[in-house]
C-alpha cells in the first residue's frame, strides 16, 4: 500500500468520525428536553441502619447469623456463655423462696397472735375479777371471824362460855385469816397474768414490724433477681428490626466487652436514595413531593417514593454522583423515601435514578441523560 493509498484512507475515516459526530448530535438535539415540571437526579439505596452491641462481657457460644441473612425483629442473632450467670439466677430464686418462706411463717405468727391475745386478756381479766370477789368475800369473813373470836373471848373470861368454844372461834379467825393470805396471793398472781397478757399487744406490734421488714428483704431479695434475670437475658442477643445483615464483626469463641458493636443491620422497609440535586434547582424542592425511583434491575418498574429529607447547606457535588450540567458545583442532599419494599427487591448500594415532580400537572417520564 502507498503512502498516497493511506492518507487518502486517513482522510476518509476523519470524514466518517466528522459525519458519526455530526449525526449524533443532530440526534441529540433532536431528543425531546425533559419536561419542566420533574427534577432528574441520581444516587444509591441507603437505609436507616441499627447497631448491634452487647450490654455485658462473655463470650460467644452460639452464632446464628451472618452477612447477607435476613432478620426479623426479636430473631436470636447470638447467645453468649451464660453458666454463672445461670448459677447466680438459681441463688437468687432461692433468697427469694426463703424470704417468701420466712415472711408467710412470721404472717401466721402474726396472725395467731391477733387471734390469741385478746383472749389470754379476757381470760385473765376474768380471773382477776375472781380474785377480787374471793379476796372481797374472805374479809368479809375475817371480819366476821374477828368479831366471833373477840365476842367468845370476853363471854369465856366470865364463862358464859366455854373455854373450848372460845378457842374453836380462834382457830377458825387463823383459818380465816389464811383463807385471805390465799386470795390475795390469787389476786396478785391473776394481775400478773393479766400484765402478761395485755403485753400480747406488744408482741403484735413487733411481729407487724418484722413483717413490714421481710417485706422490705423480699422486695430486695426480688430485685436481686430481677437483676440477675436481667444480664441473663443480656446473653441473648436479639435483631432490634426486620433488615438484613450488613456487616458481622464478631465470630464465635471470641470473648467481646460490653458495649462492643456486634452486627450492622439495615432496615429493608426504610430504604431511601440518597441524590443531589443543583443548588439552581432546589427551590423546586419541598417536604412530601412525590417521586419515582429506577433502578437497572428494574427499569420498567419505577418505585413510588417522597421526599423525607432536604439539607439545609449545599456542597460539592460528589465523584461518585453524575450531573447532567457539570457546570453545577453546588448540590443539595436530598433524600427520598419508599414507599415500599415489595419483597424487599430494593438492597443498599444500589445505584438508580430519580425523577422529582414539582408540578403536580406535569406527566411522569422516565429518567434520560
Amino acid at each position: 500500500m502507498t503512502k498516497q493509498t493511506q492518507r487518502t484512507i486517513g482522510i476518509l475515516l476523519v470524514i466518517v468520525l466528522a459525519g458519526s459526530a455530526i449525526v449524533a448530535c443532530w440526534i441529540w438535539g433532536r431528543q425531546e428536553p425533559f419536561p419542566d415540571g420533574l427534577i432528574l437526579t441520581n444516587g444509591r439505596i441507603e437505609g436507616d441502619h441499627y447497631t448491634v452491641a452487647c450490654k455485658v462481657a462473655g463470650r460467644i457460644v452460639q452464632l446464628l447469623a451472618r452477612e447477607g441473612d435476613p432478620v426479623k425483629k426479636d430473631q436470636v442473632l447470638l447467645r453468649l456463655e451464660d453458666v454463672q450467670v445461670k448459677a447466680k439466677v438459681q441463688q437468687a430464686q432461692a433468697a427469694v423462696n426463703a424470704s417468701k418462706a420466712q415472711l408467710a411463717a412470721t404472717r401466721i405468727d402474726l396472725s395467731t397472735l391477733k387471734k390469741t391475745v385478746p383472749l389470754k386478756i379476757t381470760s385473765a381479766k376474768a380471773a382477776v375479777d375472781h380474785a377480787k370477789a374471793v379476796l372481797s368475800a374472805t374479809t368479809v369473813k375475817l371480819e366476821q371471824a374477828e368479831r366471833d373470836a373477840l365476842r367468845n373471848r370476853t363471854l369465856a373470861e366470865t364463862h358464859a362460855v366455854s373455854r373450848q368454844a372460845s378457842e374453836l372461834t380462834d382457830l377458825a379467825l387463823r383459818v380465816v385469816k389464811e383463807e385471805q393470805v390465799v386470795a390475795q396471793a390469787a389476786l396478785t398472781q391473776t394481775q400478773k397474768q393479766l400484765a402478761e397478757a395485755e403485753l400480747g399487744w406488744d408482741q403484735i406490734k413487733s411481729r407487724e414490724s418484722q413483717v413490714s421488714a421481710m417485706e422490705a428483704l423480699l422486695e430486695q431479695a426480688k430485685a436481686a433477681l430481677d437483676e440477675a434475670q436481667s444480664i441473663l437475658d443480656d446473653l441473648t442477643i436479639y435483631a432490634p428490626a426486620t433488615g438484613m445483615i450488613t456487616t458481622r464483626i464478631v465470630d464465635i469463641g471470641e470473648v467481646i466487652v460490653a458495649g462492643r458493636p456486634m452486627f450492622d443491620i439495615v432496615d429493608l422497609d426504610r430504604l431511601y436514595l440518597k441524590c443531589y440535586v443543583p443548588e439552581n434547582q432546589i427551590g423546586k424542592l419541598r417536604l412530601g413531593l412525590p417521586a419515582r425511583i429506577y433502578t437497572d434491575a428494574f427499569p420498567d418498574n419505577p418505585f413510588s417514593a417522597s421526599v423525607r429529607y432536604i439539607a439545609s447547606t449545599a456542597e460539592f457535588t460528589p465523584k461518585e454522583v453524575q450531573t447532567p450540567d457539570e457546570r453545577v458545583k453546588l448540590v443539595y442532599a436530598v433524600k427520598l423515601y419508599l414507599d415500599a419494599n415489595p419483597e424487599h427487591r430494593l438492597t443498599p448500594g444500589l445505584p438508580a435514578d430519580a425523577v422529582i415532580r414539582w408540578m403536580e400537572e406535569t406527566p411522569w417520564a422516565k429518567p434520560r441523560w
